[in-house]
């Protein structure tokens, strides 16, 4: 892959790429650390990338990694108390779902972001697999937990 190509697939990611670091994060500096730091590493070792068909699953894995280094960095670990300090204000696109986002980042990171890279940001099992560097079965196993937690809470929330 060549860098001109990879700048083209950055550009063409940027909405996931934001949205990946969020499910993370949750703070705009640090998806903006992130992503950059992603960005760099990712123009550095294009050369180790053998196969271009998986460049996006590549580019999301560095974003990963970025995101947990600033995490253990910082030490901001929030107590889940506390999630509800760390919500962004609603928007009028998200105020009919905010049970669903709010139940949705209630979940831990490893049901978390199979459920965003899955459902958000439509990536398959076998590319969630290689990005998160478990096994296909492990994702689908992730995303049923994760589907019967949603299921459970917004069941809760709405009696």
């Amino acid at each position: 892959m060549t860098k001109e190509q990879l700048g083209s697939l950055i550009l063409d990611s940027e909405r996931q790429l934001y949205s990946t670091a969020k499910t993370i994060l949750f703070n705009d500096h640090d998806c903006a650390d992130a992503i950059q730091e992603t960005i760099v590493k990712a123009f550095s070792n294009v050369g180790t990338l053998k196969n271009d068909n998986y460049a996006r699953t590549w580019l999301i894995r560095i974003l990963i990694n970025e995101c947990y280094s600033l995490v253990r960095k910082s030490s901001k670990f929030i107590p889940l108390e506390n999630l509800a300090d760390r919500q962004e204000p609603e928007s009028e696109k998200t105020k009919n779902y905010s049970e669903l986002y709010t139940a949705v980042n209630s979940l831990k990171d490893e049901l978390r972001l199979p459920v965003i890279l899955y459902y958000i940001e439509d990536f398959s099992v076998k590319e969630i697999a290689q990005i998160l560097e478990i096994s296909e079965g492990a994702v689908q196993k992730r995303l049923a937990r994760a589907r019967g937690k949603l299921r459970q809470e917004l069941q809760e929330v709405s009696i």
